[in-house]
């Protein structure tokens, strides 16, 4: 049934955005045991192995607006589904920036003024990178993310092994990216942590929207151009009723 795809969507959007944001928000700046850069980047990437085995069969996994609009233009999920899967995956995020929310501000001395794990430029960057070298980060690792997608779930590609190409993909993304916008390439996991920072990082929403999606369009359509050859749609086979 159609709505449990959507449902696997929101699901598995959760789960990215409460784990990934969860460990910078909670784990990364823990006095001398923190996790760091490199634990937030394992986060994001283990929180789409996950669920990438676990609703990979329902939904197709996407789990991010930039790669729904970006397997469309790439002629691998079909483009009359990219608006239900578009909404299902920020009501995802939502919910999970909402319950990290509650969680983190139930410690003492808590302030969404640090940003609450949000992407940002400028002053608001993590390293204070420019607009136009977050936005070039933003647009080319996401085009290389849909690239990786693309590839690892092609016909052609060894069975099973996908998850792990795309989660170590996005976890290398971040390993890049984090000292320049806190690493978004997925607006629906900047929009459900966002909302609740308010402010500036409302304000610069708009470029972890365009940016990722232009470029998870670039990489679609780069790789169908590379091979052309027909694939299967990653939409998932539906669950069994």
């Amino acid at each position: 049934m159609t709505i449990k795809k959507y449902t696997a969507e929101a699901i598995g959007t959760f789960w990215l955005t409460f784990g990934g944001c969860g460990s910078a928000v909670i784990a990364a700046g823990l006095p001398n045991i923190g996790i760091g850069y490199l634990g937030v980047s394992l986060a994001f990437g283990l929180t789409v192995v996950t669920m990438a085995y676990a609703i990979g069969h329902i939904s197709g996994c996407h789990l991010n607006p930039a790669v729904t609009i970006g397997l469309a233009a790439g002629g691998r999920f079909p483009a009359n589904q990219i608006l239900p899967y578009v909404v299902a995956q920020v009501v995802g995020g939502l919910i999970g920036g909402a319950v990290l929310y509650v969680i983190a501000s139930g410690k003492a001395g808590f302030d969404v003024a640090g940003g609450f794990a949000s992407n940002g430029y400028g002053d608001h960057s993590p390293g204070h990178y420019s607009l136009l070298a977050c936005l070039v980060a933003e647009f080319v690792l996401t085009a290389l993310f849909l690239f990786i997608i693309m590839g690892a779930t092609h016909g052609k590609a060894p069975a099973g092994f996908a998850p792990l190409a795309i989660g170590l993909g996005l976890t290398l993304i971040h390993l890049i990216s984090i000292d320049v916008t806190n690493t978004s390439v997925n607006p629906a996991r900047s929009t459900g942590v966002a909302i609740f920072a308010g402010g500036w990082a409302l304000h610069q929403l708009w470029l972890f929207w365009l940016a990722p999606i232009a470029g998870g369009v670039f990489g679609g359509v780069t790789y169908r151009w590379l091979s052309s050859e027909p694939s299967g749609q990653v939409v998932g086979s539906g669950p069994a009723e």
